[in-house]
C-alpha cells in the first residue's frame, strides 16, 4: 500500500503467478485509496498494473482537496468509535480510510434524492415466525347508523365537529353537499390559520372541482363509499401534483412533484377531498416550520387548539390541530418515533399508528425507511378505521408493505380478547433524587433550572395519574379482563442510532451543502446537530444496531404471544420499542385536565415545559401484535364509546 510496493519494478526472481498476486494485491490497494476498488474488472486491474509506476501515493490520493488522512486522526477516530489501536495498526489503517472517505464522496457525488431508498428492507416479523398472509379487502363493519340529529348546512359549529359517519349521512340524505362542506371547511382554515399556524398550502382549486364531482357521483347514485365528498388534510410530506410538496423546512418551499403519493391516490378514488396540506415540524422534526423571511409564506409553530400557549406536538402538527379544531373532516399524519402518538395526545385527537408494512410510503417524504408509518388522525376510531380501510395495502412500489389484512369490526364481542395493561405504567410515579454524576456537570444556575423541569415534570405525571387509573376501572366496567404485563428489559433506546442514521442518510446532501443552516430549529435536538452527530456512527456500529434490533423483534413478539390488545399511557418504553418494532397503536382521548391540575408555565421560546395545564387532553393508547390492527380498534372503539371523550372539543374564539 505503500508507494515503494506500487512499483510496476518487481524484482526478477519472483515467479509469474506471484508476480501478479502481488500486483493484483497492491493494484487493489491503491484502488481502494482511490475509491474505486468494487469498481473495476480484472482486465482493468491488469491495464492499471503496467502503469502501476504513475499511481500517486494512496496518502497523496484523495478528491475535492479533502486533507490527507494522518496518524492523529486515526487515533482520535478510533476514540470515538470506542476501539484501541496501535500505532502499527494506525500505520496499516491510513490507506485505507483514506479509500474509504473516497468511496464515500463518490457515492456523494450522486446526489441521492430523498426517494431512493436502501436495497435492504425492513421486516418486523421475526425470524421464524410466520408473516401476514393475503386476504380479500372487506369493508368495516360498523354499528348502527350515528344520528344527524340538529346538523345542517347552518348549523357550522356542529357539522364542522361532526364525525366522518355523521358527515356521510347528511351527505347521503341530501342535508349537505360536499361543496358546501368543503366551503365551510376552507372558511375555517382561513379563520383559524393566523392563530393555529396549521396550513402551509390550501389545495382550494381542486378541492371544489372534487366536491363538485362527489356530488355529482352522488345524485346518480354513484356511491364511492364511507369517504366520498369529505374534505381532509395531508401532511405536507405527501406529494400532490401541482401544488409545493416542503416538508416544512426551509430549503424545499416551492419543491414540487410530479405525481401524487400513494395514498393521495387511494383518497382520490375513495372520493374524499383534499382541501389542504397542513404542517409538519420541519422535515418531521416537532411543530416547529418555516422558511426565511421573503420566502414565501413564514412559518411559526403550529398551536394546540386547547390552549394557544402551546405547541401542538409533531411531527404532524398542522393534522392534528385541524382535525381537533373542526376545521377538516378528516387528516393524514406520519410517525417514526410518536409523531401521530404525540399531536393527537396534545390536541385531544383520535390517532391511529398502523402497522409497520401496512400503508405504502411512495411519494411520501421518506425520514427513516424502516421506521416511517403513514395513519389517520380523526375525531374517533370509527373515522380511524374507515381511513384505514382505504390506503393500506400493497402497491407494487414500497416493498416494506405486506400483504396483510385490515379486517375491522367494530360490532365485535371485546370480551373475547385477550387484555394486557403494562402494570409499571399505572403506578404512581416517584421522583428520585439526583445523582451526583447528574449534577456535578451542571452549573448552580442550570442545576436551579434543571430541578425545576423536574419537578414541574413530576407534578404533571403525579396529577395526570389519575386519568391512567380511571381508565382501568373504565375497562374492568365494560368486563373486559386486565392481565398485567411489563415491557421486556431490552435497552430500547439505544437503538435510536438507526433513527439518526437513517434520518442522515435521508437528508445527507443537506448537511454536506451547508443548507441545514436554512432549518428553523438550531438547537442541540434539532436535526442539523443530529445528522451531523450520525456521522460519527460507524457503519459497524450501525449494523450491530440493527442485529440487536432482531432480539428486540422476538422480545416483543413475545410479548404479544399471550395478547390481542395491550392497554398503556401513550408514552413511556413502549412508544420507543413499539416504533422500533412495527407495532400499531390506536390513541384515543382520556379526557380534560381539571383547573386544579398544575398550571402551564411557557418559556419564551416554547421549549419546555410545552404541555398540561388546566382544560388540556390526556390520552390512552391501546397496543396489538403485528398486522393485528383491528384488534386494538375494535377495543379502542368499545372504549370511547364507554367514555365519550372523543366528544369534547376546544372552544375557539
Amino acid at each position: 500500500m505503500y508507494p515503494a510496493e506500487m512499483s510496476s519494478n518487481q524484482p526478477p526472481t519472483l515467479p509469474a503467478t506471484q508476480h501478479l498476486h502481488t500486483t493484483r494485491r497492491r493494484l487493489l490497494a491503491a484502488s481502494a485509496a482511490a475509491g474505486l476498488g468494487g469498481t473495476l474488472f480484472p482486465g482493468a486491474l491488469l491495464a492499471l498494473a503496467t502503469n502501476a509506476s504513475a499511481a500517486q501515493a494512496p496518502t497523496q490520493t484523495d478528491l475535492r482537496g479533502w486533507p490527507a488522512i494522518t496518524p492523529e486522526m486515526i487515533e482520535a477516530a478510533a476514540t470515538i468509535a470506542a476501539i484501541k489501536v496501535t500505532p502499527e495498526q494506525i500505520k496499516m489503517l491510513l490507506d485505507d480510510v483514506l479509500g474509504q472517505r473516497n468511496s464515500a464522496l463518490r457515492v456523494r457525488d450522486l446526489h441521492l434524492p430523498n426517494s431512493v431508498a436502501p436495497t435492504a428492507v425492513f421486516n418486523p416479523v421475526p425470524a421464524g415466525t410466520p408473516g401476514p398472509q393475503p386476504a380479500p379487502a372487506r369493508p368495516v363493519v360498523l354499528g348502527p347508523a350515528p344520528s344527524i340529529a340538529g346538523l345542517s348546512a347552518s348549523e357550522e359549529e356542529k357539522v364542522a365537529f361532526a364525525t366522518i359517519r355523521q358527515i356521510g349521512e347528511l351527505l347521503r340524505h341530501h342535508k349537505l353537499t360536499s361543496v358546501e362542506l368543503t366551503k365551510l371547511y376552507l372558511t375555517r382554515l382561513k379563520r383559524y390559520d393566523p392563530t393555529l399556524h396549521f396550513v402551509i398550502t390550501l389545495t382550494e382549486d381542486r378541492a371544489l372541482a372534487q366536491a363538485a364531482a362527489a356530488d355529482r357521483e352522488l345524485a346518480a347514485g354513484h356511491d364511492r363509499g364511507p369517504l366520498h365528498g369529505i374534505p381532509w388534510g395531508a401532511k405536507d410530506l405527501l406529494a400532490v401534483k401541482g401544488y409545493p410538496t416542503t416538508w416544512g423546512a426551509a430549503g424545499f418551499e416551492t419543491q414540487t412533484f410530479d405525481e401524487d403519493a400513494e395514498v393521495v391516490k387511494r383518497l382520490d378514488a375513495a372520493g374524499a377531498v383534499l382541501i389542504a396540506k397542513l404542517t409538519m415540524g420541519a422535515l418531521a422534526q416537532g411543530d416547529l416550520w418555516g422558511y426565511p423571511e421573503g420566502a414565501g409564506k413564514p412559518g411559526a409553530r403550529t398551536r394546540n387548539p386547547w390552549n394557544l400557549k402551546q405547541g401542538s406536538s409533531g411531527s404532524s402538527a398542522g393534522s392534528a390541530s385541524a382535525a381537533s379544531a373542526g376545521c377538516v373532516g378528516f387528516a393524514i399524519g406520519t410517525e417514526t418515533l410518536g409523531s401521530i402518538s404525540s399531536p393527537s395526545t396534545r390536541c385531544g385527537v383520535t390517532g391511529l399508528r398502523p402497522s409497520f408494512g401496512l400503508v405504502p410510503r411512495t411519494g411520501a417524504m421518506a425520514l427513516v425507511w424502516s421506521m416511517d408509518k403513514i395513519g389517520p388522525i380523526t375525531r374517533s376510531v370509527e373515522d380511524c378505521a374507515l381511513v384505514l380501510n382505504a390506503i393500506y395495502g400493497p402497491d407494487g412500489r414500497d416493498q416494506s408493505v405486506q400483504p396483510a389484512p385490515f379486517h375491522a369490526d367494530l360490532s365485535a364481542d371485546i370480551h373475547t380478547l385477550r387484555v394486557g395493561y403494562i402494570e409499571s405504567a399505572f403506578k404512581p410515579p416517584t421522583l428520585s433524587p439526583m445523582s451526583p454524576e447528574e449534577t456535578k456537570s451542571l452549573s448552580p444556575a442550570e442545576l436551579k433550572k434543571h430541578e425545576q423541569q423536574r419537578n414541574a415534570s413530576f407534578a404533571q405525571r403525579a396529577y395526570d395519574h389519575q386519568f391512567n387509573a380511571r381508565a382501568l376501572d373504565a375497562l374492568r366496567s365494560m368486563g373486559v379482563k386486565l392481565t398485567p404485563v411489563e415491557m421486556p428489559s431490552f435497552h430500547f433506546s439505544a437503538l435510536l442510532n438507526i433513527l439518526g442514521a437513517e434520518a442522515a442518510a435521508a437528508f445527507d446532501d443537506l448537511t454536506t451543502s451547508g443548507r441545514d443552516a436554512l432549518l428553523s430549529g438550531q438547537k442541540p435536538y434539532d436535526w442539523p446537530n443530529g445528522f451531523r452527530t450520525s456521522r460519527f456512527l460507524s457503519a459497524v456500529d450501525y449494523i450491530q444496531a440493527e442485529r440487536a434490533r432482531s432480539l428486540a423483534l422476538s422480545a416483543m413478539h413475545q410479548l404479544f404471544a399471550n395478547f390481542d390488545v395491550i392497554v398503556t399511557p401513550s408514552g413511556g418504553t413502549q412508544l420507543t420499542a413499539t416504533n422500533l418494532c412495527g407495532q400499531p397503536a390506536v390513541i384515543v382521548p382520556n379526557g380534560l385536565r381539571g383547573p386544579d391540575a398544575p398550571p402551564f408555565a411557557p418559556t419564551a421560546d416554547d421549549d419546555w415545559p410545552d404541555y398540561g395545564g388546566p382544560g388540556t387532553p390526556v390520552s390512552l393508547t391501546f397496543l396489538a401484535p403485528l398486522y393485528q390492527d383491528a384488534k386494538a380498534v375494535a377495543l379502542a372503539h368499545a372504549y370511547q364509546l364507554k367514555t365519550g371523550f372523543q366528544l369534547l372539543h376546544p372552544k375557539l374564539a
